[in-house]
């Protein structure tokens, strides 16, 4: 593939004032001079943020293939999106999008072959597509189904119920739900809540006091009745549901996002007891213990207990001491992901080398049968009651989108139910999984996706995406989006980096708190694999990651800022020692670790990616992505970020910062600002590799 020699384009960054904010960290002062940036309701701020995005889209709009990326990217995303049917009684619920729906609509039709009925339709109720809705549930008769509304893009939720047969919403309104779901109950549902919080604060304010309630259908919110709070630990996230014959309410309670304590309550009839106290099966929040199944008195237990790779037991509630269990699927070689339970059976979901391997078996863990998937990929589903024989998962790879295979439970026969039509030919791509070695001798797996033919030159623009945290897998996964690189020639590349859950719980523990710059070293082995075999060169290698991801990018572009030509930390961790300062910041904890624990303090002031950005130095072209709701990973990160890092870059690459508007950490965004977003990106890694834009040009 040729390169173009594309004129710099001239960029004016705006002027930001720096204060002389500083804090002392057990003996160490580190100046905060953009502090200012975090109060988002500043007119101050308001209008940094007007004046920046000013700079950025002026920078892009001077780029000419910009609009050709974004009408291709267009063109590919039109085609018709469905996903699994959910059955609820004698309805299925399913949501489909005809293409370029902002998003996607709900709808349920009585029996497999009924008249299709609109259920919930978001582009009806706001044209801008920046309201989601989710549904959380039915009761058990299935009369009623509680879902949930978030406006633009934010984490907070108002939760509703309608009638199903009716299609009517009930008077029932909650509001301030956050990270919940419905676990119904005769006539009401478990739900989580915050405390409503104070005006101003709502998008930044740090959330404490996460406490289960039930509502009751027809009441006021004022009247929930409290099912459990812990005022000894405020930060703790307490969520669960109901079993499926709401026998049980099983609780969790989580110190953050790593371990967590479960909880069950004995359900009789269709009145909650007089006293409410939640039992603790496991008061541990160090381990990670999941009720999938029960059955009178025995609960099925998805358990890391003396398994990092998991495994599956049985505990009668009547001895739950550990000598009592009964192993049903005992741990592996490789990581058992999760079980399900549908028609009457189990299924175990398998991860070998970040892939999916699906089985059968009896809930004695008897009769374990593989279920044949289409190829080596990513798959999901295989849940369903336990009357139901027909159950449905989703199959997909980096060149096979996403299809929905329908599965006989008897048989264990699948077949596809709804195939894609999309303008794309997988037969002209390939994807292979390699292995290389990291600083310290650690083997790391890498997904690759390129043409078929590709030869190894140096001269491919590549794009190097990471996570690395949080005990999350990066598995297999097609993307639209994605095809304008691959298109143009580019080459993806996906590595399995240490702090994920793609190996296990060892894996995931020598990336996090003080093994946290394993990620950093596996993910810059990444890049220097990719330019030793020839896929790319430090000219064209751009660095992509969101969120944690996000963090993953920042930290390792100051520390190997000569390795890439861009990068694009998005909805990023960037200041380490407050991360934890704002909204559910805090719950990051048990991952990172805390600046306020002398212990840690250096660990994080030694990656913190604001912090580690130094003067006079030539950072790639940058371009960081942000929401003004973001209430997840507050828009503050980014701010500060781009502030100091427009501030020390000494090289000509540009520093920009892309500040999208009425949206969030990315749940619930619009199809139109995905497009819009995903082209600036693509523009701005082309111009910035100097790669040819052609589409229809092969080679």
């Amino acid at each position: 593939m040729s390169s173009a020699d594309y004129p710099p384009i001239p960029v004016t960054y705006p002027t930001t004032a720096r204060d002389t904010v500083e804090d002392d960290y057990h003996g160490t002062v580190v100046a905060d001079p953009y502090r200012w940036l975090e109060d988002d309701n500043s007119v101050k701020t308001k209008d940094w943020v007007k004046r920046q995005n000013e700079a950025t889209f002026g920078y892009l709009e001077q780029i000419p293939f910009r609009k050709d990326i974004e009408e291709r990217l267009t063109e590919l995303v039109n085609y018709p999106r469905l996903s699994s049917p959910y059955k609820v009684g004698e309805y299925y619920f399913y949501s489909r999008n005809d293409g370029l729906q902002n998003q996607a609509v709900i709808y349920y039709k009585r029996g497999m072959d009924g008249e299709e009925m609109v259920f919930i339709d978001p582009n009806a109720l706001n044209a801008e597509g920046t309201t989601s809705f989710n549904l959380m549930g039915a009761d058990k008769n299935n009369r009623y189904m509680a879902y949930s509304r978030s406006d633009a893009g934010s984490d907070w939720q108002k939760v509703y119920v309608r009638e199903i047969a009716t299609n009517q919403d009930l008077d029932d309104e909650l509001e301030w739900v956050k990270f919940s779901g419905a676990g119904w109950f005769g006539d009401g549902f478990f739900y989580s809540r915050y405390p409503a919080p104070a005006a101003g604060e709502e998008l930044k304010g740090n959330n404490l006091m996460h406490s289960v309630y039930f509502h009751r259908l027809g009441q006021p919110q004022a009247n929930d009745r409290l099912v459990y709070e812990d005022a000894a630990h405020p930060d703790y996230y307490h969520y669960g549901g109901t079993t499926e014959d709401e026998d049980y309410f099983v609780m969790y309670a989580a110190p953050g996002t790593d371990g967590f304590a479960t909880y069950y309550l004995p359900l009789v009839g269709d009145e909650l007891p007089a006293i409410i106290e939640p039992i603790a099966l496991f008061p541990d929040t160090k381990n990670k213990s999941q009720v999938i199944h029960a059955d009178g008195k025995n609960f099925w237990v998805h358990t890391n207990i003396g398994a990092p790779n998991y495994r599956l037991v049985k505990i009668n509630l009547d001895k739950p001491q550990k000598t009592n269990w009964t192993e049903i699927v005992p741990e592996g070689e490789n990581l058992l992901q999760s079980v399900g339970t549908g028609g009457g059976y189990l299924f175990a979901n398998y991860l070998e080398k970040a892939t999916d391997r699906f089985y059968r078996l009896t809930y004695d863990g008897d009769e374990k049968t593989p279920i044949a998937l289409p190829g080596v990929g990513s798959a999901g589903g295989l849940r369903g009651k336990e009357d139901e024989k027909q159950l449905f998962y989703v199959y997909t790879s980096f060149t096979y989108p996403p299809t929905i295979f329908e599965y006989d439970v008897e048989s264990n026969k699948s077949k596809p139910f709804f195939e894609p039509q999309l303008k794309f030919d997988p037969t002209e791509y390939e994807e292979k999984q390699v292995s290389y070695i990291s600083k310290d001798g650690t083997e790391v797996t890498m997904f690759l996706v390129h043409k078929r033919g590709l030869k190894l030159n140096g001269e491919h623009p590549t794009y190097l995406y990471g996570y690395g945290g949080f005990n999350v897998s990066l598995s297999p996964g097609f993307s639209i989006m994605r095809l304008p690189l691959l298109e143009n020639g580019g080459v993806f590349a996906m590595a399995n980096l240490r702090g994920g859950g793609e190996y296990g719980e060892a894996w995931h523990k020598a990336g996090m708190l003080q093994n946290k710059q394993n990620v950093f070293d596996d993910f810059i082995g990444a890049a220097e694999y990719l330019i030793d075999k020839g896929y790319t060169s430090r000219e064209k290698l751009a660095i992509a990651g969101g969120s944690n991801g996000g963090l993953l990018v920042g930290a390792v572009m100051t520390q190997r800022p000569d390795l890439f030509a861009v990068a694009f930390p998005a909805v990023g961790v960037m200041d380490m020692l407050r991360y934890h300062k704002f909204t559910v910041g805090k719950g990051w904890i048990p991952e990172y670790g805390s600046s306020e624990d002398p212990s840690m303090f250096p660990v994080l002031h030694a990656y913190s990616p604001l912090h580690n950005l130094k003067p006079g130095t030539s950072y790639p072209a940058t371009m960081i992505t942000t929401a003004d709701h973001d209430d997840r990973v507050v828009p503050a990160h980014s701010f500060k970020y781009a502030a100091k890092l427009q501030e020390c870059q000494s090289g000509d690459k540009p520093v920009l910062i892309r500040i999208e508007t009425n949206a969030g950490h990315g749940a619930g965004k619009p199809i139109s600002k995905s497009i819009e977003e995903q082209a600036d990106v693509w523009s701005f890694f082309f111009y910035n590799t100097g790669a040819v834009v052609g589409y229809g040009v092969k080679g």
